[in-house]
């Protein structure tokens, strides 16, 4: 076996081996931290099928994440929605949104990414925090608190006491997206993996969970900087 194919080991205090392969078919290998390298490629080289079919479907949907330059006439999403910038000089804010554009301060041009993720940041708490405690109540389900990450990977997580972590970026998605990345991780409050009982009560949820699955699996790509 080409040892070449392993993009990345990372080791932890996790009791078993686990393959990912990333959106840009990279193979990263999840293993315990005494198990040896031999251990670890005999492992790959028996999965060598399921990682090929894999980063084959990997490079056939891939795209990279969109570049932003924050120039005046450039689009950026929210809640699935694409909104015009206008850098202009007469506001007070750094950024002002006003349901149809953005307007941005040319004096703050330097900090440009920091403010739309601080701005991103934010309306994904209110936004997020409204929608879980309507599911969580609907669902008779009890969290502890809403957390907003940077994660890239993972729209969101569920900590076992009861944390729910969400990607500041799933505000860039349509609302209906949103709504069900909150529903699998309420779900997970109870259902700790994925099997057909966490897939039924996601579906009694939000009925079009599936659907909701692919858009996140096409799209992932907009939903960065």
């Amino acid at each position: 076996m080409d040892k070449g194919l392993i993009k990345q080991i990372i080791r932890s205090k996790r009791r078993t081996l686990a393959l990912q392969v990333t959106p840009d078919a990279s193979l990263i290998v999840r293993a315990p931290e005494k198990v040896s390298e031999e251990t670890i490629f005999t492992f790959v080289q028996k999965k060598i099928k399921w990682i090929l079919h894999h980063q084959k479907l990997a490079r056939e949907s891939f795209r990279p994440s969109v570049k932003r330059e924050f120039v005046d006439g450039e689009r950026f999403l929210y809640l699935g929605e694409w909104h015009t910038l206008f850098v202009i000089q007469d506001v007070t804010r750094p950024i002002v949104f006003n349901e149809k554009k953005f307007l941005f301060s040319e004096s703050f041009l330097s900090d440009a990414k920091q403010l739309f993720e601080q701005w991103y940041r934010k309306q994904a708490y209110e936004v997020i925090k409204d929608r879980v405690r309507l599911y969580a109540e609907t669902a008779g389900l009890s969290f502890k608190r809403i957390s907003i990450t940077g994660a890239w990977k993972r729209w969101g997580s569920c900590e076992p006491k009861g944390t729910l972590n969400f990607s500041w970026r799933l505000i860039m998605a349509p609302m209906k997206i949103v709504d069900y990345v909150i529903v699998h991780e309420l779900v997970h409050l109870e259902e700790r993996n994925h099997s057909r009982n966490f897939r039924e009560k996601v579906r009694l949820l939000f009925p079009n969970y599936q659907q909701a699955e692919m858009w996140l699996k096409d799209n992932r790509w907009l939903l960065n900087f």
